[in-house]
């Protein structure tokens, strides 16, 4: 029988836990002064979630229980691989010039720099719906809550698990690759080119928003297949905030935006010292030829007319990308401020 916690679909339950949860991490970071649990705080909130929201259920049917296996692999998985970098590397360079302000540290726990407050209420919700999600194919397969329990192994449930194999394996093999890269010591010129990384300049992003589309699809046979309530209905098809909500923050907030200026910024100002003079035109060129996000060999990418690139491969550069002439100019200056306070 299916315990009600708060709401029918455990989302006010999932909200105050994440709140709790990150602002305990927050709390022992700052006390200590130290990043190396900000992001493992964000991976494993996920599998604190999927884990509550499975038992507070208390409906064990084989696809709620995949569903909710499978988020806490994911999470898992995640977590312990920004623990072990943040380790071996010692400290997160990314929050060196706010660890000591309480706002600004409080403002960005456990998400990327300049994200904010509104960033993070939206990350939540997030969280809030992909974890309900899972719980909610316990929820949407009861009897006696309105529900069916379609046979497990149908198309949807195939298809869904095919997405979040693929998507996990993609997000996976990308850490590693770019972890290995960085470790090896690579020119300093040339931006990262191995394996997945020849094909996106965010594979770790495609396959993020993929493992979220097949936990949706995995979830949605029941709405397929039989008769569902009305209300039971309605939970379904919403529930595809999380996974719409994944692509947002990811490709408008504080994914591929956090990422892109920045990086082309620091190539820039890299080409402006002589042993570095070629460090623009190359990022440039890998620009050019691969993808933002999804995995396109650069042969076929680098073909692909503009208007293509902007719709399909969702290259926004005119959101993020860096201009030359009046984003160059104020990195100079902020370049020559920076070295006349050093001097």
């Amino acid at each position: 029988m299916t315990v009600h916690v708060l709401d029918k679909y455990y989302l006010s339950i999932t909200l105050l836990v994440t709140i709790g949860y990150q602002l305990a991490g927050f709390a022992i970071a700052w006390t200590f002064k130290f990043d190396k649990i900000t992001d493992f705080t964000g991976g494993s909130n996920f599998f604190v979630l999927a884990l509550l929201t499975l038992l507070l259920g208390n409906t064990f049917h084989a696809r709620n229980i995949v569903a909710s296996v499978l988020v806490m692999i994911w999470a898992t998985r995640l977590g312990g691989f920004l623990l072990f970098r943040v380790l071996k590397r010692g400290s997160d360079s990314r929050f060196d010039d706010i660890r000591s302000h309480f706002f600004k540290f409080l403002g960005v726990q456990p998400f990327e720099p300049g994200s904010g407050v509104v960033t993070e209420i939206i990350y939540v919700i997030q969280q809030d719906f992909g974890l309900a999600k899972s719980s909610g194919c316990g929820f949407v397969s009861e009897i006696s809550e309105g529900g069916n329990n379609p046979k497990f192994g149908q198309g949807a449930d195939i298809a869904g698990i095919v997405l979040f194999a693929l998507g996990w394996l993609v997000e996976t093999i990308a850490d590693i690759q770019k972890y290995r890269y960085k470790s090896a010591k690579p020119p300093k010129t040339e931006p990262c080119t191995s394996g997945l990384w020849k094909y996106s300049r965010h594979p770790p992003y495609a396959g993020e928003i993929t493992v979220w589309w097949g936990i949706w699809v995995l979830c949605l046979t029941p709405s397929r297949h039989g008769d569902l309530s009305s209300s039971a209905m309605r939970a379904q098809y919403a529930a595809i905030v999380s996974p719409l909500f994944t692509m947002i923050l990811l490709i408008f907030l504080s994914g591929i935006p956090t990422a892109e200026k920045p990086q082309a910024k620091r190539y820039f100002l890299m080409s402006q010292k002589p042993e570095y003079s070629g460090a623009w035109s190359n990022y440039k060129q890998y620009v050019e030829r691969t993808s933002v996000l999804w995995l396109v060999p650069p042969s076929l990418y680098v073909k692909f007319p503009r208007w293509l690139k902007r719709t399909v491969f969702l290259e926004l550069d005119f959101i993020w990308g860096f201009d030359e002439v009046k984003d160059g100019e104020k990195a100079l200056e902020e370049q020559r401020m920076r070295d006349r306070e050093n001097a």
